[in-house]
């Protein structure tokens, strides 16, 4: 017995399931479309729009044989559907090759995903970190810039206030800056003149060191304490010690030269009076001998010359003769006497003397007994100088010393200054005499307190007035040293201590 059973469901479930199988397709099509909207750059849903793409046409290539094959069988025309049949059987298998194909690529597209996703998560870690650093950053270089602020600051202050001359020149030697130290040190004032862009050549008193110094910069790039001497505004010279390094620029002509110049005028000057004083000294002690030995034969002689007068009558020839002889003779005694006294002075006798009074009795006393009708003669007294334990006569003889030198020096016409100073601090009275005079040249100053030297023509000086002068001060613990420019005076300068007395009477 034959069982026939109906094929109604089968068809049913094939034409339902064609039907599903679009929808279903282009559900699938449609919500990768929207992942890729969202996403366009992601490669993987590039790559799974065109998976669902070529799955959606086999989807309608196979459903749609599928429908057409039970429409044909329900209008009983096989015969049709046996002719189209190879063509969608085609179809379908050119579809399937399509996405088989594509999906072939699967593999290469996921690893290219994966590369792509872990060089997108370096990328953002990389921005996170620029982040941070950004941030950080800019902290960082608000710190950095408060740093060299006050770095600039703390460097520009001491650009300004140092003692020491700092300057910056070109290439060319041309200044480019320099402090105000370096302004008081050259005699400039920085109001009313500019050292920009003047040679620092034309401030060095020889020319040849200022070569030496360039030669020595450009060969070691660097230099350290050459000592030298710098021409002022006013002329004058002051030796300085010159420090200078090179700093490079981009080019030859960019470089520029660091330059340190230190003064040291008032310690050549302390040098210079240290050894003036042990020269003196020696020549003190030698002074000393030879006057002893002089001074024995010269009394025998003035005493058998008095002898010899007695017995001679008043105005005879021989008498006269005499008389010469004595003359001389207690002019070479005088001179014996002055190098004893600048050799090893007398005793003094100290009282305490206001200085100013005194030094306006003495002024009073060479206006009155020297021709002093055109020299002008002023005085500038500090009255803080308190009153000085002192031999007045002896710094009497002093005082009138440099009064005289200073009229032989001023000439017919000058002026001659007296001023005093007190130093709370040192306890020093100062006094000076200042003239107008021709000066002193260079190569005689380290000379002016020898015994003997002199520079007024002979017959007009003895030249031990300075030296005796000298040794009255250096007895009183004080201290005596000239400063002079040639052609515009000189300036002799007497220092003596103020002693704490607690007794004594000033006069």
């Amino acid at each position: 017995m034959i069982m026939i059973v109906s094929n109604i469901p089968i068809r049913i479930v094939d034409f339902g399931g064609s039907i599903l199988m679009i929808i279903y397709s282009f559900l699938c099509l449609n919500t990768i479309r929207r992942l890729k909207n969202k996403d366009p750059d992601n490669v993987m849903w590039e790559y799974l729009l065109w998976i669902c793409l070529g799955l959606a046409i086999f989807a309608i290539s196979r459903s749609v044989g599928h429908i057409l094959k039970q429409v044909i069988l329900l209008l009983n025309a096989s015969s049709l559907w046996e002719a189209i049949r190879p063509f969608s059987g085609g179809v379908n298998t050119m579809m399937f090759v399509v996405v088989a194909s594509v999906m072939l690529f699967f593999e290469r597209i996921w690893t290219f995903y994966r590369r792509v996703l872990a060089d997108k998560q370096a990328l953002q870690t990389a921005h996170s970190e620029l982040v941070y650093l950004n941030q950080n950053l800019e902290q960082l270089v608000a710190a950095r810039t408060d740093e060299l602020v006050q770095s600039e600051h703390k460097y520009h202050r001491i650009f300004e206030i140092s003692k020491d001359m700092i300057l910056v020149s070109d290439a060319d030697g041309r200044i480019q800056e320099v402090n105000p130290a370096g302004y008081q040190m050259l005699g400039v004032d920085s109001r009313r003149h500019s050292l920009n862009g003047k040679r620092l050549d034309s401030f060095f008193a020889q020319p040849n060191a200022w070569h030496r110094i360039m030669g020595k910069l450009k060969k070691h790039e660097f230099v350290s304490s050459e000592e030298t001497d710098l021409l002022l505004a006013n002329d004058e010279t002051r030796r300085v010690l010159v420090s200078a390094s090179l700093n490079e620029g981009s080019s030859p002509q960019d470089h520029t030269f660091h330059f340190l110049v230190k003064d040291i005028e008032q310690q050549r000057l302390h040098q210079e009076q240290m050894a003036q004083a042990d020269k003196l000294a020696s020549i003190g002690q030698l002074s000393s001998g030879i006057a002893h030995e002089i001074n024995n034969p010269l009394g025998i002689i003035q005493g058998y010359t008095q002898l010899l007068m007695r017995n001679s009558i008043k105005g005879s020839a021989q008498y006269n003769d005499l008389k010469i002889i004595e003359k001389h003779v207690k002019g070479c005694k005088s001179i014996v006497e002055n190098l004893l006294n600048f050799s090893r002075p007398s005793k003094t006798t100290k009282t305490l003397v206001f200085l100013d009074e005194m030094l306006t009795e003495q002024m009073e006393f060479v206006q009155h007994h020297a021709d002093m009708r055109d020299i002008e003669m002023t005085t500038d007294f500090d009255p803080d100088v308190p009153p000085v334990l002192i031999d007045e006569k002896k710094i009497r003889q002093v005082l009138m010393n440099l009064l005289m030198n200073a009229k032989h020096a001023v000439g017919d016409q000058g002026v001659i200054r007296l001023s005093t100073g007190y130093n709370p601090h040192t306890r020093r009275a100062v006094i000076r005499v200042t003239d107008t005079g021709h000066g002193i040249e260079k190569k005689n100053v380290s000379k002016i307190f020898d015994p003997f030297f002199t520079t007024k023509p002979p017959g007009e000086g003895t030249g031990l007035g300075l030296s005796v002068s000298y040794g009255i001060i250096k007895s009183h613990g004080g201290d005596i040293f000239v400063r002079s420019t040639p052609g515009k005076g000189a300036s002799f300068t007497v220092v003596l201590p103020v002693e704490a007395i607690k007794k004594g009477k000033v006069k």
